[in-house]
């Protein structure tokens, strides 16, 4: 599915001066696409109304969905940011992952791409054989595939598994798309640093818009996959 370009507000604005409710990491329950009430929130989150209302209010206060009458309206990626800005609070990962689906890493990933002015291809479907590809951003001739692992911990052997994965997803892209230069790049939900297997990079979500920036100018220690 290729996405129309939209305005984004960066991730780390919206999200730094986010006053931190105790309750807010149930709250992550709530925040579905899509429109919700106070009294709906509470009854998904079981948090009292007015608690429920000051989480709320908060979310929209720094750019965290909007308010129409009485819904709280929220996208892709929204449920993310709130979890990087606890995560950054020191909150525990297990507690947070918890909450936490594919969609929400590949719609905020999808959001950075477009803030970085990128093409972007969510849910990519490959056939012959059949494989899917989380998030496609395409710049400058150059397309870094994504897969999001919101694995809460994770092996040196699982991730090395992730990236053969992906590095064969990227093959077969590469392989139907005539001219194609592309990247395979796993992000995962938390980690202290950018690392690389095999010269693929295993990017920090937190990290990521901060990658797309530097991403040209460190393209040479990448692995990147082009025709013949």
């Amino acid at each position: 599915m290729l996405i129309a370009p939209k305005t984004y507000i960066s991730i780390m604005n919206q999200t730094q001066q986010l006053k931190i409710h105790p309750k807010m990491i149930i709250g992550l329950q709530g925040i579905i696409e899509g429109g919700i009430s106070v009294k709906d929130f509470s009854a998904v989150t079981k948090i009292s109304d007015a608690e429920s209302k000051i989480i709320l209010d908060e979310f929209i206060k720094n750019n965290i969905g909007t308010k129409k009458d009485n819904s709280y309206l929220f996208e892709d990626g929204d449920k993310l940011k709130i979890a990087i800005s606890l995560l950054e609070k020191g909150y525990p990962i297990d507690e947070i992952s918890v909450a936490l689906e594919w969609r929400d890493f590949e719609g905020l990933t999808a959001e950075i791409f477009f803030e970085k002015n990128f093409a972007v291809i969510k849910n990519m479907m490959l056939t012959k054989p059949r494989m899917e590809i989380d998030v496609v951003g395409i710049r400058l001739g150059i397309a870094i595939l994504i897969d999001c692992k919101h694995w809460k911990r994770y092996s040196p052997s699982a991730l090395s598994a992730a990236v053969q994965k992906q590095i064969e997803r990227t093959k077969q892209y590469v392989e139907k798309t005539p001219g194609a230069m592309a990247v395979p790049v796993i992000v995962t939900l938390y980690q202290d640093k950018i690392d690389f297997i095999e010269n693929v990079p295993i990017v920090p979500i937190f990290q990521f818009a901060s990658f797309i920036d530097e991403f040209y100018g460190n393209i040479d220690q990448m692995k990147t996959i082009g025709t013949n």
